[in-house]
């Protein structure tokens, strides 16, 4: 499975991105999915997460209420919602599907990585 980010981009803070994650060559449409960022200087976290049929999803405290995931099968495509962002937002934002339908926030479950997109926030 390979996938790609996209829709990153530049954005003032209290704005909106909508990220997509799609996959070549094959489907994920059977794995969770997550959402994951690297800020400069900081360590690769989680923002989201969601199970093979959308029927569960995970968002950390630090983007809940703010971020959304979603995915559409028939597409075979996962979402990223972002609003009310922050510079604290900025980041290269990453999708990885998992090797199991479900949920799990440990990113070792996660063997499928793309390349990432980034989000850049300004003040």
């Amino acid at each position: 499975v390979q996938l790609q980010a996209s829709g990153g981009g530049l954005v003032q803070a209290g704005g909106s991105l909508r990220l997509s994650c799609t996959a070549s060559k094959r489907t994920f449409s059977n794995n969770a999915v997550g959402w994951f960022r690297r800020a400069p200087g900081k360590e690769r976290e989680i923002v989201a997460a969601i199970s093979w049929n959308g029927g569960s999803t995970y968002t950390p405290d630090s983007v809940k209420g703010r971020f959304t995931i979603s995915r559409d099968r028939a597409k075979g495509a996962v979402y990223l919602q972002m609003n009310h962002l922050k510079p604290e937002d900025t980041a290269v934002y990453y999708c990885a599907a998992g090797r199991s339908s479900y949920i799990t926030t440990d990113t070792q479950h996660y063997p499928y990585w793309g390349k990432g997109t980034l989000v850049t926030v300004s003040s």
